[in-house]
Parts: structure tokens; C-alpha cells; sequence
């Protein structure tokens, strides 16, 4: 019995010399984009070795050269005159606080008064605790110069203030991914070709252009709930209701009942329709057959990827404080403003770990549907 030798060649398809120009035109077309890119963006994988220094520096703090040692000192020394003057200006604004304004002393007058009052307050502390209040003053300003996110806050307060605006953060997430799966669901089903046919049947003109319009407005109304960022969402949502977790939560809604009527409407359009058919052969109405044949072939699909959208939602949330939308970005914007970047790689560290758990039990959760 003779076996006829196969070369690889044989499995490529036949591509004539037309096919053949067309797809070196595309491939030169895609290069060109590429190279052009390439360039204009600026990518450079040499840039990120020769800014090495400037990243560690950014994350782990500089080293403090001796005028910063000299300026910060300076500035400690000046801390106790400065509490001083706080605590003199206190006490005689309680002095003259029941006087007429016309019987107060002038400006220069009280200001003798403040600074008199002040050095003999400095005259009276105790020198060990003036040096303490100093010296811990230099390490704060010390370590406020060196900067960097290493190594993270772990005071007991701020912890505690950082976990209830993350709480607050997953209750945003939580909120706007139930409205959205509420919102997707029956909008997929108006944006689904077979499902319109089975809600609006007929072959008249009247109804198939029933049926079109449905279609198209159902999915342009979907491409313009997708079609915008959460940020951008939010910071309308902030103009429209005012700043607080609210208007994150309206963002998120918007965006991801976008998102979930299109894959819901995809995935219903790609059911068996064997399953349908025989659900209507029995004489079942319209609400019948959604509910019996459709939705149960669909159901893993919206538990996925509604539980996907949520553990995204969670990040997207974290940012949305940035634009005053509530939750533990809101602090991670304040503490950014305020260079305290040890507080945000805290809070940073806090997201990931909460986003590692919400993944784990989602899976958990997934599992018990697919």
C-alpha cells in the first residue's frame, strides 16, 4: 500500500495572487501604524532602566543630603515658641473676650501682650520635654523630606478610618452592579434579534419595523452607557447630586448596565433555539418561554460575568473618590494632595488584598453556577 507523503504546505490555504496583495498591503498598513505609534508615543524600554534611580526614589524615599538635616532642625527648634504663641494667643483672647470691641487693646498692644505672655510660657517648660517635643518634630519633618511609599502607615487610627471608607468603597460596588444586573437584564432582552421575535411575532411591515426599532434603540442606548468612563460618569454625577458615595454609585450603574446589556444580549442571541422552539410548541406565551427556555440557558453567563463586573467595580470605585464620589479614594486623593505617601501605600495595599478576597469567594460563588 503506497502513502502519499504531506508536507506542511498542504493544510495552508490556497491564496491567489489578488489575496496575496491584499495581504501585504494589510500587513505594511498594520507595521506602518505600529513604527509611526512607536515612535510618537515615545515607547522606549532603555527609558525605564535609565529612570531607575527616580523610581526608587519615588517608592522607598531619597537620601537627605545635610541641608535638609540643617533646614528641618530649623524648623523643630521653632515649634515650641510656635505652640507657645498658639496657647498665649488663646488665653488672651478668652482675657478680652467679654470686652466691648472698643475697650479691646490694639492690634500691636495685644501683639506685645501674645509675645510677652509666650516667653514666659517657654521660660516655664521643662527643658527635657521642650528637647522631646524637638527632637520628635526633626524626625517627622526627616522623614516628611524623604518621602516615598515604604514603608506603609500602621498606626491603629488610621486603620481603622481607612477600613470603614474602604467598607464604604464595596457597598458603592455592591450597589451599582445589583442596579446594573436589575437594568441589563430586561434591556438584553429587548436588544436580542430571537427574543424580539418571540416578545413582538409577525412578518407585517408594522412589526418587523416594531422589532428594528427596538433593536436599535435598545443597543445605541447601551453604546452610550459603555461609551463613557466611570470617571467621567462620576464627575457628572457630582455636578448633578453633590459629593458623596451617591453619585459613585449612579456612575457605576450607567457604566455597567452598558457593558452587561451587550454581553447579555450576545449570549442570548447565541442560544440553542431547539430548547426555545420546544417551549413554544406547547403553546407558551412569551413570558413563558423567556422564563423557561432562555434565561436558564443565559443564567451561567450573567453570574459570571456579573460577578466579574463587580470585583472590577471595586477598583473602578477606589478611583471614582478622586473626582469627590465618596469611598476610600476620596482619602487616597486628600493624602496624595498632602504628599503622605506612606498613608496611601497603606490604603493601597488594603484595595489589594480586599480585591484578592472578592475574587477568591466570587470563584467560590461562579462555581456553584457553572
Amino acid at each position: 500500500m503506497m502513502y502519499k507523503e504531506i508536507n506542511l504546505e498542504d493544510f495552508a490555504p490556497k491564496l491567489t495572487l489578488w489575496r496575496k496583495i491584499i495581504l501585504t498591503a494589510v500587513g505594511i498598513t498594520i507595521a506602518a501604524i505600529l513604527i509611526f505609534s512607536y515612535i510618537r508615543c515615545g515607547i522606549s524600554p532603555f527609558k525605564l532602566w535609565n529612570k531607575r534611580h527616580n523610581a526608587f526614589e519615588y517608592f522607598f524615599g531619597r537620601k537627605l543630603n545635610e541641608i535638609d538635616k540643617k533646614t528641618a532642625l530649623q524648623q523643630a527648634e521653632r515649634l515650641p515658641k510656635t505652640m507657645a504663641m498658639e496657647k498665649a494667643r488663646a488665653l488672651i483672647s478668652k482675657k478680652y473676650e467679654s470686652l466691648p470691641s472698643d475697650q479691646r487693646p490694639d492690634y500691636r498692644q495685644l501683639r506685645k501682650e501674645i509675645e510677652k505672655l509666650a516667653n514666659e510660657i517657654l521660660e516655664q517648660q521643662d527643658p527635657a520635654q521642650r528637647e522631646k517635643i524637638v527632637r520628635e518634630e526633626y524626625l517627622r519633618l526627616l522623614d516628611e523630606k524623604r518621602g516615598g511609599f515604604f514603608p506603609p502607615e500602621t498606626h491603629p487610627s488610621c486603620l481603622k478610618s481607612y477600613s470603614m471608607a474602604l467598607l464604604e468603597t464595596v457597598m458603592m460596588a455592591i450597589w451599582g452592579t445589583l442596579l446594573a444586573v436589575i437594568a441589563a437584564i430586561p434591556l438584553s432582552l429587548l436588544a436580542a434579534k430571537n427574543i424580539l421575535e418571540i416578545i413582538v411575532p409577525g412578518d407585517s411591515f408594522f412589526y418587523r419595523s416594531l422589532r428594528w426599532v427596538s433593536y436599535f434603540v435598545v443597543r445605541r442606548f447601551l453604546d452610550f452607557a459603555r461609551g463613557f468612563n466611570e470617571f467621567v460618569m462620576a464627575l457628572i454625577f457630582v455636578a448633578i447630586i453633590g459629593l458623596g458615595p451617591f453619585a459613585g454609585i449612579m456612575a457605576l450603574f450607567v457604566h455597567t448596565t452598558g457593558i452587561l446589556g451587550k454581553v447579555f444580549s450576545e449570549a442570548i442571541e447565541a442560544i440553542e433555539p431547539r430548547q426555545v422552539e420546544a417551549v413554544v410548541s406547547t403553546g407558551s406565551g412569551s413570558g413563558q418561554v423567556i422564563s423557561f427556555a432562555v434565561i436558564p440557558q443565559v443564567m451561567p453567563t450573567i453570574v459570571s460575568y456579573s460577578l466579574l463586573r463587580f470585583e472590577s467595580n471595586v477598583r473602578s470605585a477606589t478611583i471614582l473618590g478622586f473626582c469627590g464620589a465618596g469611598g476610600i479614594g476620596f482619602l487616597m486623593f486628600d493624602k496624595l494632595n498632602g504628599f503622605l505617601y506612606r498613608e496611601v501605600c497603606t490604603m493601597m495595599i488594603m484595595v489589594i488584598i480586599l480585591v484578592s478576597i472578592i475574587d477568591y469567594l466570587c470563584g467560590k460563588l461562579r462555581s456553584c453556577f457553572i
